[in-house]
């Protein structure tokens, strides 16, 4: 992504595709941010149609697939690269957990002294709901004015540490029912997503081991990239 006379200008391809082909090439990368990063063809920006984004039809605007593919629950979409979004296959999410959890479930986590009263808030209300919207999440755990403060840091944490995850996009609804304003996100434990089992199965691999993994896997499919590159955006 470009910036033009203050426009955002996306840098992708001429031609159409579908929200089917990205979970397509998601299961086949296993990886893949949303936007440009300095990892030349990782990403969704760099692999769909440049004007197509933002354009409102929800089976063409990549920006809309987000909420497509989050709600199908087939991968996994959060912000999971350096805090930003983008898209994890169900195969190499265990392996990642591995990586960003070190072996840890949250409980032990915080148990340990390794993880902050905020997210035990967040984690906490989750653990009692499918899913949530951010803003019924911020408020049953305790953020506001006089209380926690914080939030967007606490819950990107997470998502980066793979202990929630995003399960859709939903709009705010009035007192009578009509809804207003812009989307925002649903959130769930990430074991909801895939089941405990799944999420875990990758707990045997040291953090480091299961770094490698990622790390030798992209290297192939990006081989102008340096091992280096790749380790400093996947950590």
């Amino acid at each position: 992504m470009i910036t033009i006379d203050g426009n955002w200008v996306m840098e992708g391809l001429e031609y159409e595709d579908d929200s089917n082909e990205l979970t397509d090439l998601v299961n086949k990368i296993g990886f893949l941010p949303l936007f440009k990063n300095n990892i030349k063809g990782f990403s969704v920006e760099e692999r769909t149609a440049k004007y197509s984004w933002w354009s409102g039809p929800l089976e063409e605007d990549p920006w809309e697939w987000r909420s497509i593919l989050a709600s199908e629950g087939i991968v996994a979409y959060g912000k999971v690269f350096m805090n930003k979004a983008g898209f994890v296959s169900k195969e190499w999410y265990p392996v990642l957990a591995s990586y960003r959890r070190d072996g840890y479930d949250f409980d032990s986590r915080y148990e340990d002294g390794l993880a902050s009263r905020r997210s035990k808030n967040i984690i906490d209300v989750l653990s009692h709901y499918e899913t949530l919207p951010s803003y019924e999440i911020k408020t049953m755990a305790g953020f506001h004015k006089d209380g926690e403060k914080g939030f967007e840091s606490t819950i990107n944490s997470l998502q980066m540490q793979t202990y929630i995850t995003v399960r859709g996009f939903q709009r705010k609804r009035s007192k009578k029912n009509e809804e207003y304003g812009w989307p925002v996100a649903l959130y769930s434990l990430s074991e909801r997503l895939y089941g405990e089992d799944h999420v875990r199965s990758a707990y045997h691999k040291k953090a480091e081991d299961a770094k490698y993994s990622i790390v030798e896997h992209l290297h192939k499919i990006f081989p102008e990239s340096t091992y280096d590159e790749i380790a400093a955006f996947i950590r």
